[in-house]
């Protein structure tokens, strides 16, 4: 309690020894709403075109399992084209049910972002969540390169899990 009722009615006034935390409370009330306020004007929705990586690629597994997307959206498991239907089948059939196998997965550069999406829904949905994202390396400070044929590609550092 900040302040008493006096039980000494002495010229002397007694020292009161209490703290007086109401100040320190209005204070972080304040804070608060002054971060619930902020909190939500930091996030930016902003498009950009993002850069490729130069960063170092994770180490590859002896067999890595690749999953395309090629441009008309039909999709291949390794070389071998497989319809979406078959798609989780295919997967337990290669990996032995190991749902703990990591999917590499490149697209081409005309597939939307929507249909990219759509292939990794199917991934989750069958139960892989282990997904790496495949892109080209680009040396540091070099333009990014021009259309390439299709080459086998290595993981891009940013790896999903």
């Amino acid at each position: 309690m900040a302040g008493g009722i006096r039980e000494h009615h002495g010229e002397e006034l007694q020292e009161n020894h209490e703290i007086n935390v109401t100040p320190f409370i209005d204070v972080m009330l304040v804070l608060l709403i002054i971060f619930m306020v902020a909190a939500p004007l930091s996030t930016v929705d902003v498009n950009v075109d993002l850069p490729a990586s130069s960063a170092k690629p994770a180490q590859r597994p002896e067999e890595p399992l690749y999953l395309t997307v090629q441009e008309d959206l039909t999709l291949n498991l390794g070389n071998d084209q497989v319809a979406r239907e078959q798609l989780t089948t295919r997967l337990n059939t290669i990996t032995g049910g190991n749902r703990d196998t990591r999917i590499f997965l490149r697209a081409d550069k005309a597939v939307g972002y929507g249909q990219f999406m759509e292939v990794m829904n199917l991934l989750r949905d069958a139960g892989y969540l282990k997904i790496a994202l495949v892109g080209l390396e680009t040396l540091p400070g070099a333009a990014a390169p021009a259309a390439q044929p299709a080459a086998p590609a290595s993981p891009a550092p940013g790896v999903s899990r």
